[in-house]
């Protein structure tokens, strides 16, 4: 049973979320402001934290902050439960380290699908240390095992969200990806008309990765169409085709 920490100061809306993912078989613990819900995420590790923004005492966006600084809560999704809806403030709490962002008032529906897609992402995590393909083209080399890539000889680390994301664009080298696939593919669910997610997660992924990432040569956007991730090939290999290496890191 997945454990799911709620801090909302809201009594209500606390309440509301937590009957209805107890009625969907989690397990729930919940906190009323931001000092206790980030001392509770350390103690309790929950497999996710629901998290407002507008908290009493220490606010959503500096502990999502605190909490993806600490290495024993780093690793945990957070999906960011707010009535804050401007892009700013969208911004703002994927730059804290949010993986995605409900609106209040929102549907049950909406809010369950959401957490399956971050709880499903997550269970990835094992299954990759102990039987991993490794995606290699040209200068880019993707290590599932440790979420990192090696580009140009160095070694980049990624969150895993950047991870999914560069390992989508590099399976489809060479081709525009949609937003609406990459929503599908990346956070596992039916997109909407928001795409600020992803125009987020791909600055941080030109600040790792591109020279300059305000005039980008490698992740490029095509204009009312998606992204395109565009590498230089393996000049020491006959033919720059994508490989694929699968390593049992049992062994």
């Amino acid at each position: 049973m997945a454990r799911i920490l709620v801090i909302d100061d809201d009594p209500a809306i606390s309440e509301l979320v937590a009957v209805n993912l107890e009625m969907a078989g989690y397990d729930v613990c919940q906190a009323e402001d931001g000092i206790k819900g980030q001392a509770l995420a350390l103690q309790i590790q929950p497999d996710l934290i629901m998290l407002d923004l507008m908290l009493p005492r220490v606010d959503g966006f500096t502990v999502c902050q605190r909490l993806r600084r600490d290495e024993r809560t780093a690793e945990i999704p957070v999906l960011m439960l707010t009535a804050l809806s401007q892009t700013q403030d969208k911004v703002q709490g994927f730059n804290a380290g949010a993986d995605d962002y409900l609106t209040k008032p929102f549907e049950v529906e909406e809010m369950l699908a959401r957490i399956r897609a971050l709880l499903r992402r997550t269970d990835r995590i094992p299954q990759a240390a102990k039987h991993s393909e490794i995606l290699n083209y040209g200068a880019l080399t993707l290590v599932p095992e440790r979420f990192e890539v090696i580009w140009f000889g160095e070694t980049v680390k990624l969150t895993h969200l950047e991870f999914e994301l560069l390992h989508c664009l590099l399976q489809r080298h060479g081709q525009t990806v949609s937003p609406s696939d990459i929503l599908k593919e990346v956070w596992g669910y039916d997109p909407d008309d928001d795409i600020e997610t992803i125009r987020v997660h791909i600055r941080h992924l030109r600040t790792k990765l591109e020279p300059d990432p305000r005039h980008p040569s490698y992740i490029k956007t095509v204009y009312g169409a998606g992204y395109c991730l565009e590498l230089p090939g393996d000049e020491a290999s006959e033919d720059n085709t994508l490989s694929v290496s699968v390593i049992n890191q049992s062994d």
